[in-house]
């Protein structure tokens, strides 16, 4: 599962190690969470609608698969959340929803960002394809 981050890196193609790390997968199994998708959007409607934007966050979505969010997403979210707040760390609504998700469906998170590194227990699997 890409996070948002690694999303908007995938769809700008850029850098070339993960477009690398992208070609060497199976394209159906390159998932996002629905909550990605919505902060595609999002981003995308703050800035104007660009069309070459536009297209290529178009694109993007066509070819991966978008996990709906669904009532154990919400409920493993409400344990992580807990966990997390019994742990002192925090994280952004949309982050802990992303990190909720994956571990709900099992996926590994595909993400730069190390917050979720901090995810208590090693639950959450996170892969940094640029770090790697």
């Amino acid at each position: 599962m890409l996070d948002t981050n690694m999303a908007s890196h995938v769809i700008k193609g850029h850098p070339i190690i993960i477009r690398a790390r992208l070609a060497a997968l199976p394209m159906n199994s390159i998932v996002i969470s629905a909550v990605t998708q919505g902060e595609l959007l999002y981003g995308l409607a703050r800035k104007g609608r660009p069309a070459a934007l536009a297209t290529l966050i178009r694109e993007f979505l066509l070819r991966v698969g978008i996990l709906p969010w669904d009532a154990r997403a919400a409920t493993v979210h409400g344990d992580l959340r807990a966990a997390c707040a019994a742990a002192g760390i925090s994280l952004g609504a949309l982050d802990m929803m992303i990190a909720a998700h994956a571990l709900a469906v099992g996926a590994t998170l595909v993400t730069r960002d190390p917050v979720f590194a901090r995810i208590p227990g090693g639950m959450l699997v996170v892969e940094d394809w640029m770090g790697e």
